[in-house]
């Protein structure tokens, strides 16, 4: 079945047919004929064919630094969604949080046959910004806020002084920290920053001996608090850069028979599902992944559309999440 076949069945031009497949503009009742057609042949378009008629493939490179981590879950669902309600498929690289993968695979990209890319960076290098100026195709990044390109971020200074805030209301006095390296300029560098403002705010001071940088597993948690109070006995208020380190934080809070929030409250950041199922449920910030991922497909699609990037910046909102450790 041709494109030629299925005009002459539908009673519309070749050009029609190929607007339609394209996604162009076609009038309602030439939709409905046309989409009639190829319901009935069962038709596919051959996206080989696609290319070398249009010189377009309407593909769509996501780099993404875990494929099993929730949150990243969430963003892709948004992008494929957003995506795909475009015509548009997505080919996913995961890089394993390691920095010379992300490089190779946005080298790779260059090299393929995708229209654009999402880059959800964690650790953005000289290198990074080097070869992403200076990319063939437009680019998005996801989940960091950069300047000399578009990009979708959460607020993530303003998330950990929020939920630091709720954590000092609880009337704690000694409080501790579990975050990831400052690299990590979105969960690293502004998280710790935002739970450092707070002290600030209510003139607490906070000693070297009471903030832990570790990696991000729930392994990483649970040891990251097991070195945080062999050195800081007395903290009774833990923040935690993520849920998942919260979790692994409130696993070796209670196996030492500490009470949450008793004895030591603890919060994260993400409002993950296991912030439901643990016991106690964690106070957390409700962070929009999934939103985020659709907002950075849109933009994606607009620099295409237009053949501009204009290097907007979409700064997401959050929604403090009040549960049981706190």
């Amino acid at each position: 079945m041709t494109i030629a076949e299925i005009a002459k069945l539908a009673g519309v031009s070749k050009a029609c047919v190929s607007r339609y497949l394209n996604h162009g503009y076609v009038s309602e009742e030439k939709k409905r004929k046309i989409q009639t057609v190829i319901d009935a042949t069962g038709y596919v378009p051959s996206r080989q064919a696609q290319i070398l008629r249009t010189g377009k493939s309407r593909l769509v490179g996501v780099i993404l630094p875990k494929i099993n981590s929730e949150s990243i879950g969430g963003m892709v669902a948004g992008i494929s969604s957003a995506l795909g309600d475009r015509g548009f498929g997505i080919l996913l690289a995961n890089t394993e949080n390691n920095v010379e993968k992300e490089l190779r695979y946005l080298e790779l990209f260059q090299q393929g046959q995708v229209e654009g890319v999402i880059f959800l960076g964690t650790l953005l290098t000289p290198r990074h910004r080097q070869i992403l100026q200076n990319y063939p195709v437009p680019v998005v990044v996801l989940s960091q806020q950069v300047d000399y390109l578009s990009c979708v971020y959460n607020n993530d200074h303003d998330a950990a002084r929020e939920i630091t805030r709720e954590l000092l209301d609880s009337g704690r006095k000694h409080v501790g920290y579990i975050g990831v390296t400052n690299r990590d300029r979105a969960v690293g560098a502004a998280r710790r920053a935002g739970f450092l403002e707070a002290l600030r705010e209510r003139g607490i001071e906070i000693a070297d001996e009471h903030m832990i940088v570790t990696g991000f597993t729930l392994e990483d948690g649970n040891a990251a608090a097991q070195q945080l109070f062999e050195r800081a006995p007395k903290v009774d208020a833990v923040f935690c850069a993520t849920d998942t380190l919260a979790v692994g934080a409130m696993q070796y809070i209670k196996g030492v028979g500490k009470r949450i929030p008793e004895d030591v409250a603890i919060v994260g950041v993400g409002h993950s599902r296991m912030t439901e199922i643990v016991s106690p449920r964690l106070t957390t910030v409700h962070l929009f992944y999934e939103d985020g991922g659709a907002e950075a497909a849109k933009m994606l699609l607009q620099i295409l559309e237009s053949g501009i990037d204009m290097k907007k910046q979409l700064k997401l909102g959050y929604e403090i999440i009040r549960q049981d450790s706190l």
